[in-house]
């Protein structure tokens, strides 16, 4: 009777190593991301100005990196493929913070491409506070349950709070162990909590009295006139390394003529509101994306420059890489230009 009933054990015994195989190569969690070449998208579609001078032959292309958390599976297959890269999951966050985060540098990063824009093109404008938030909320703490990533700031023992200052100036008066009451929006709801205060490290061996969250404020910049107002459509891409690109196209649809001279233009560069180009990550995989769009030339921050020649290289590119410190550096490479066709 044993023997006859050996075989169904064996199978059974066969599917459930199968079963366990399956959950270890794709389902199993580890605490690896993959970075590969992600996508070179135009930014006409994503930014429009109100009065906006429609002329625009070539385009201005931003780039990203596709960033996937990976599995056993999707290990193994990336270690025979030349534009993947292995790294570390950012222990510090989980998902919703990490994409919150990546949202408010996307917010910030077309703010100061706005400003950049409207003080290159001549255009007054006002910068205003929207709202401060909560971007990220450690886990270290019990005391700091009463947060979620995302939470709005309101008000402070009643008084509200407009800009990340006026909230340091409220608790300025106030010590570690106090308690506070916090009005908070979350999903449109409003909330009133009773938060009891931390000490927070200053750097330089002092401390103040906080929340011991991560905060932030999204900024509002405002045109002296209506034509001049630019609106961004909802992207599901984060981070602030689009900033460059922002900028030229919001220049160019303020200014006559067409920018692009033709050109399919790519980019990346963080930007500051007085026109600083600054350096970012994963400057490899947005050249490689950017060579399959394509794109005749690329501007890449000059820190980022040595990385990006050396892919260009590997890869036998053929578009043009121009390193940029400010966007004037980009705006007189463009002017000296030949109109394409």
């Amino acid at each position: 009777m044993l023997r006859s009933r050996l075989p169904r054990i064996r199978t059974l015994a066969y599917l459930l190593c199968l079963a366990l195989l399956v959950y270890v190569m794709i389902y199993m969690p580890t605490s690896y991301t993959i970075e590969r070449p992600g996508s070179a998208d135009e930014v006409k579609p994503m930014v429009s100005v109100a009065g906006a001078d429609p002329e625009e032959k070539g385009s201005f292309m931003m780039t990203t990196v596709s960033v996937t958390y990976a599995n056993l599976a999707l290990l193994g297959v990336s270690l025979f493929d030349d534009n993947a890269e292995i790294g570390e999951r950012n222990k510090d966050q989980d998902d919703d913070e990490y994409r919150i985060t990546q949202q408010y540098y996307m917010n910030s990063s077309q703010s100061s491409a706005i400003a950049a824009a409207y003080r290159e093109a001549g255009v007054k404008f006002d910068v205003e506070t929207e709202y401060v938030f909560i971007t990220t909320v450690p886990d270290r703490d019990p005391q700091q349950k009463e947060f979620v990533a995302g939470d709005k700031i309101v008000a402070l023992d009643g008084k509200r709070v407009s800009t990340l200052e006026e909230l340091r100036g409220l608790l300025e008066s106030r010590s570690a162990g106090d308690e506070v009451d916090v009005s908070l929006e979350r999903g449109g709801r409003q909330l009133e909590e009773r938060v009891r205060l931390v000490e927070i490290p200053n750097g330089d061996g002092t401390t103040r009295p906080g929340f011991g969250v991560s905060t932030g404020e999204v900024l509002r910049i405002d045109p002296e006139d209506p034509k001049d107002e630019v609106l961004f459509t909802q992207t599901q891409v984060g981070g602030p390394s689009a900033g460059l690109m922002f900028t030229l196209e919001i220049y160019n649809q303020l200014t006559p003529g067409d920018l692009t001279r033709g050109y399919r233009i790519a980019g990346t560069g963080t930007i500051k509101s007085d026109g600083t180009v600054g350096e970012i990550g994963g400057v490899q995989h947005k050249i490689v994306a950017a060579e399959r769009k394509g794109a005749d030339l690329f501007f890449v921050p000059e820190a980022n420059y040595e990385s990006a020649n050396g892919k260009l290289e590997e890869t036998d590119g053929t578009m043009k890489l121009v390193p940029v410190k400010t966007l004037q550096d980009a705006l007189d490479y463009i002017g000296r230009l030949p109109a394409k066709g």
